[in-house]
């Protein structure tokens, strides 16, 4: 009888675990197993028009990855990261823009409309990716990269909202990450880019 009682409370628990799951209450398990991936540049990725882009393409350049969003309070962000773009592009620097819809709905554009917002109000001219989901059940193997303890230690962690930054050496290693409500032009930002920037 006691085995019987112990399968059904295993059994309401897995269920109420799965509705949880479902309904969004339990967002961000920790993922049992590490990505293949080793390295970011093993990574290829969709763009804004749907091509596919190695990240090694950027083998070389001292890189900023950034989930971007178009309808939140921190979106006039992209301003701040296309002048440090501008500004340091022709020293072997680059953001990399990775629209998500994860946080209350704030990216619910098409790749198209993303592009078309981006351009006409910030200009934006570095490069902007296929919108991906950067945290959740259905997190991109490239942010589960980012964030598991296993192959980004001290910068690991769970994204907490858009416009979250990681920025990556030349080599491709993560060297920092920056809070969303940093702003790109932040004091911190510049130094620790500047100083990536001259190795």
């Amino acid at each position: 009888m006691l085995k019987i009682i112990l399968v059904l409370v295993a059994v309401g628990a897995a269920g109420l675990v799965a509705a949880a799951y479902k309904c969004g209450f339990i967002f961000n398990p920790s993922p049992s197993e590490p990505v293949k991936e080793k390295g970011m540049y093993e990574f290829t990725m969709k763009d804004i028009d749907g091509n596919d882009i190695s990240l090694e393409k950027y083998k070389g350049n001292v890189v900023m990855l950034v989930n971007v969003a178009s309808r939140c309070g921190l979106t006039p962000q992209y301003e701040g990261l296309q002048a440090i773009y501008d500004k340091y592009k022709d020293r072997g620097f680059t953001v990399l823009g990775f629209p998500a819809n994860n946080f209350m709905g704030q990216e619910p554009g098409t790749e198209a409309e993303i592009k078309e917002f981006c351009s006409l109000n910030y200009n934006v001219g570095f490069p902007m990716f296929s919108k991906i989901s950067v945290k959740g059940t259905d997190q991109h193997p490239l942010y589960r990269f980012l964030t598991h303890p296993e192959t980004n230690p001290g910068f690991d962690g769970d994204i907490t909202w858009n416009f979250e930054k990681f920025l990556a050496d030349r080599e491709g290693k993560i060297i920092a990450r920056f809070s969303p409500r940093t702003v790109p032009t932040d004091a911190e930002v510049i130094e620790k880019l500047e100083a990536a920037l001259a190795k």
